[in-house]
């Protein structure tokens, strides 16, 4: 899909390692324009601090809170950034992650905030968000493009296309979970209490392993 504004994902590597049905990824994949980036703190990162420094590009950080402009109230103007791109990065993390990510980028911290508001519900089913306005980087992604075309700032042609495709991905997940019992809906309630057999002592003397302790760092 083009888009007038560039999309720059930040993900989280838990994000990356662990959430198989992850919409930063299925997103980023639907826009023409965008990109993709893994790391905790982008302050090192070369390619994002190359879009922010860039004198052609006009970077905002979609994050709700104090101080941020609401384009659902018209509070962003295209004589805010003249003809410079509009250059929105969002932070793809679980709800617990994304603020650490937030305090350990200073760059992104020092970024013209944006949100937006009165948005529709999160039309996630097989995951549960943690409050009612909390939405996936999917919808939210779609929801910031809607502000964008009300304000005139972009021109978004295909409402349908991402909310189909979120929707496709969600029936494709509820089909590979059907019938089985460990891909079980977690809404659908907690599952029967598992019988563990009882515990034999093994008299037989067993060699002990010891790691050394690693310390793993994140490269961007």
């Amino acid at each position: 899909m083009p888009t007038r504004t560039k999309f720059v994902f930040l993900m989280h590597p838990y994000e990356f390692k662990r959430v198989k049905a992850n919409t930063g990824r299925l997103t980023h994949l639907c826009l023409r324009d965008s990109e993709l980036h893994l790391g905790i703190s982008f302050d090192g990162h070369e390619a994002v601090q190359a879009l922010i420094n860039d004198p052609q590009n006009y970077p905002v950080l979609l994050y709700p809170g104090h101080g941020a402009r609401d384009l659902s109230q018209g509070e962003l103007h295209a004589t805010d950034f003249a003809d410079r791109r509009l250059v929105v990065f969002l932070l793809d993390a679980t709800w617990r992650l994304v603020r650490p990510m937030f305090r350990t980028s200073l760059s992104l911290q020092r970024l013209p905030r944006i949100m937006f508001s009165n948005a529709a519900p999160s039309r996630y089913v097989i995951k549960r968000q943690p409050e009612p306005g909390c939405l996936s980087t999917l919808e939210a992604t779609h929801e910031l493009l809607l502000a964008l075309d009300r304000s005139g700032l972009d021109h978004y042609a295909q409402p349908e296309q991402l909310l189909g495709l979120f929707q496709r991905m969600q029936e494709f997940q509820l089909r590979c979970t059907a019938g089985n019992p460990r891909g079980r809906d977690r809404r659908a309630g907690p599952s029967a209490p598992k019988v563990r057999p009882p515990v034999v002592p093994d008299a037989t003397p067993k060699r002990r392993r010891i790691f050394p302790a690693a310390v793993v760092a994140v490269a961007s």
